[in-house]
């Protein structure tokens, strides 16, 4: 089976190389010298290339370029240290994932084969014109410096509209570890949650995903559910949640997650991994206040905002302080949706213990979940 696979090694012919080749013997190997990749590859079509720690080549420059040049191809990234602001950057650039050689190398032939699997199976997801590839899933990210926006209201309707209005796979992540919330906007009781990864997170893949999270009954969304326990949250640090998105990445096109407003070591792992940021804010003074302390908080931990963070004005109407107008005049970064306000629509699915949406193609959906609809939409084309 392996043979069929051709997988592209570039680096320098080290140590590292030689360890790496021998764990891959079962696969056809292509090595490549870093110096020279791109004329090289160019007589290939790649689709899976394995980028090796070299003194030639930053990393990150070289997963851009091969990105940019060949967008269809998977990489993975092997070190011989762990360094978790080079995972984040190499993340960020494409990388499907960070593997610390000698230490990893009994899970190698295990990513390589899926990286493999993923390459021959072509996604069957496709919305408008466009289609999804697995491997690549984007970490998008709701966040708001101010309690009481709607974020978290926001973020599971937009997790489960985007579920119901696509066929790409999607999974949302309740990162509020103490008290959870999303469960209650979707419906779901469940004594499962993500803190039962725990155990498997250093080898986790995603048949571990699917085992703990749950399904959300009409839309089939997956939802890894918050332990709302304050003692179990201790548990999970910056690691655990970097290790938990690089594996999302791997198994579903688009990973929802809800952060909570405290700033700590899991809200910045997620910030910085997260493809866009959609800022929750409310139309008053207080909201523009507390934007702006988070945009002087974001600089200093190096959050990087440009062409990244975008706003979501939450709960508009006439009777607002502010205009739209307004923050677009006070706020440097596009407004990308307003949902209005929608009181009585949104505590009525609540209260029957039911989410705002429940199948495609719905005909009487409430303002809040109409507007929702029309962003997701906006954002599929």
């Amino acid at each position: 089976m392996s043979k069929e696979t051709k997988l592209f090694i570039i680096g320098e012919e080290n140590g590292l190389y030689n360890t790496v080749k021998e764990a891959l013997a079962e696969f056809e190997l292509v090595f490549i010298e870093a110096q020279n990749y791109l004329a090289e590859l160019k007589r290939h079509e790649p689709q899976i290339a394995i980028v090796l720690k070299n003194g030639f080549e930053s990393p990150v420059d070289l997963i851009h370029s091969l990105i940019k040049e060949f967008p269809a191809v998977s990489i993975l990234f092997i070190h011989d240290l762990q360094d978790f602001q080079l995972l984040r950057d190499v993340t960020r650039a494409g990388a499907m994932d960070y593997l610390v050689i000698p230490d990893e190398i009994n899970v190698l032939t295990d990513r390589v084969q899926s990286l493999a699997a993923q390459t021959r199976t072509k996604s069957e997801a496709a919305v408008s014109a466009g289609s999804f590839k697995r491997g690549r899933g984007q970490v998008l990210a709701f966040y708001s410096g101010k309690g009481g926006s709607g974020k978290t209201f926001l973020s599971t309707a937009f997790a489960q509209t985007l579920k119901l209005e696509s066929t790409a796979q999607v999974i949302y992540i309740d990162l509020n570890l103490q008290y959870g919330g999303a469960e209650t906007f979707l419906g779901i009781d469940s004594n499962r949650s993500l803190i039962d990864l725990k155990p498997v997170i250093h080898e986790i893949n995603e048949h571990h995903i699917r085992n703990v999270s749950e399904k959300e009954g009409f839309s089939k969304l997956e939802i890894l559910i918050s332990p709302k326990d304050a003692e179990l949250a201790e548990s999970v640090d910056e690691e655990y949640i970097t290790r938990l998105l690089r594996a999302c990445r791997r198994s579903y096109d688009f990973i929802i997650v809800d952060i909570p407003s405290a700033m700590d070591e899991r809200s910045y792992a997620v910030l910085t991994e997260a493809d866009r940021i959609f800022y929750v804010m409310n139309l008053n003074t207080p909201s523009i206040k507390v934007l702006k302390h988070v945009e002087e908080l974001f600089q200093r931990l190096g959050i990087v905002t440009e062409d990244r963070l975008e706003i979501i004005l939450n709960e508009t109407g006439k009777e607002n302080e502010l205009s739209k107008k307004d923050i677009e005049r006070f706020v440097k970064y596009p407004v990308r949706a307003e949902v209005r306000r929608d009181l009585k629509g949104v505590q009525a699915a609540v209260n029957q213990g039911k989410p705002v949406r429940k199948e495609p193609k719905e005909k009487k959906l409430i303002p809040a979940a109409k507007d929702v609809q029309k962003w997701v939409v906006s954002m599929l084309k």
